[in-house]
């Protein structure tokens, strides 16, 4: 009987480096066309009496087929990707070998996050619909709190999924982070689905809603300042490689996911859930916390990512590019400021201005931390816990006791 045995490792070791060539010289041949016949003639009798078949046609395309200008890329997808070949950023292995796998982290979280899956149809909304068209159902301040939010969120979600699908996926070297990040892609669809979903329930004016980052300052600010950070990216031409682009890809990542989900969305999630614990529109609620609870998972894995690039790449995290971070940050910060002063003119749902302006500094405190930065708030403390308490919340009925929140796929969410 044949044994492993009776081979040596050198031989092992050039069957698997003429693997490669050997693939292409198979494709080679396969291209090769062969004379065609139908019954009583010959291809070329034929062709002289009138057009190529169809087929006839692929088959001569195909004889001009070019094999050299893949033989490089072949050549490298042929071998086995070891764990230490892959990296972050400007990796050279197969992007196509998901196994074996270097960031355990990144893969359980997409896996979560398939766990994690809802839709907003599932949640319902006759109580807001009933609420919404009672003329003394709600204040006006707490009808232009919906109405900012939704405006506001139903853009942003829609600049996020564009970002990663245009500049992120393409430049993030990892497979396991490409498949998180082709989840989340997909769940920003589905939040756009949602907030689009209450717009249209409670049949609001869909013009002056989805417009509003274009006619509403507070609004228009976030968006345009989350824009500035993607237009380079976007651009196919653009690559990472250099310590100037690398950083460019660095400052992105930070201002997705440490300012625009990690700060830009804390202020409407408060204000909407808050109306959720006063019984108001609870299914809105709802679909925000369900929407909070996959918004967690983006930063924490954006967070996560960000700091392996940092460890992979120390030379790009430097004292200005630390100082840099640090600018976004604030500036996130204060952007968001102005939007609650602008969402909130006076104290209503048991918060004003002046309390989310110290909860949002906390939050800059804690996404300043999680990148190695130090806090630029002192003594700033979290005036609603209770927004901790719905994102530590696991197995037990939601505060509005609409539906169970320990959801899985055919059951319910899980805040785990």
């Amino acid at each position: 009987m044949l044994s492993w045995d009776e081979f040596e490792k050198k031989e092992i070791t050039a069957a698997v480096n003429t693997q490669a060539q050997e693939t292409l010289s198979a494709i080679t041949a396969a291209t090769q066309p062969e004379p065609v016949t139908t019954a009583g003639s010959s291809v070329n009798a034929a062709s002289d009496e009138k057009e190529p078949t169809a087929m006839q046609q692929a088959i001569n395309n195909l004889a001009t087929l070019n094999v050299e200008s893949g033989l490089e890329e072949l050549e490298g997808a042929a071998m086995r990707v070891t764990v230490d070949e892959k990296r972050m950023i400007n990796c050279r292995a197969d992007l196509n070998q998901l196994v074996p796998f270097k960031y355990d982290w990144a893969w359980q979280k997409y896996l979560d996050g398939c766990a994690n899956h809802w839709m907003p149809q599932e949640i319902n909304m006759n109580a807001d619909i009933a609420l919404w068209k009672n003329p003394k159902g709600l204040t006006d301040d707490e009808r232009l709190i919906v109405k900012r939010n939704l405006g506001f969120f139903s853009t942003a979600d829609s600049l996020v999924a564009n970002n990663l699908v245009m500049a992120v996926y393409r430049l993030i070297t990892n497979p396991e982070c490409r498949q998180y990040i082709l989840r989340q892609a997909f769940e920003e669809a589905i939040h756009t689905h949602a907030y689009q979903y209450c717009i249209e329930s409670l049949g609001m004016d869909e013009g002056e809603i989805f417009n509003m980052y274009h006619e509403v300052p507070s609004v228009a600010k976030k968006a345009s300042w989350g824009l500035r950070y993607t237009q380079e990216l976007s651009d196919p031409s653009f690559t990472t490689g250099t310590i100037e682009t690398d950083r460019d890809l660095l400052k992105n990542l930070i201002a997705f996911y440490c300012c625009l989900e990690g700060i830009f969305f804390y202020c409407g999630f408060t204000q909407i859930l808050s109306m959720g614990r006063r019984n108001k529109m609870t299914g809105t609620s709802e679909q925000f916390q369900y929407i909070l609870r996959d918004e967690s998972m983006h930063l924490n894995f954006g967070i996560d990512m960000i700091n392996q690039i940092k460890l992979e790449n120390p030379e790009l995290w430097n004292d200005t590019m630390r100082e840099q971070a640090t600018q976004m940050i604030l500036q996130a910060t204060q952007l968001e400021i102005e939007y609650a002063r602008d969402t909130m003119p006076r104290g209503v749902l048991g918060m004003n201005a002046v309390m989310m302006e110290e909860y949002l500094q906390f939050i800059a405190n804690r996404r300043l931390v999680q990148i190695g930065l130090p806090e630029q708030f002192r003594d700033a403390k979290n005036p609603f816990p209770w927004m901790s308490e719905i994102m530590d919340l696991r197995k037990e009925k939601n505060f509005f006791e609409t539906r169970v929140i320990e959801y899985q796929t055919g059951g319910a969410l899980s805040w785990d």
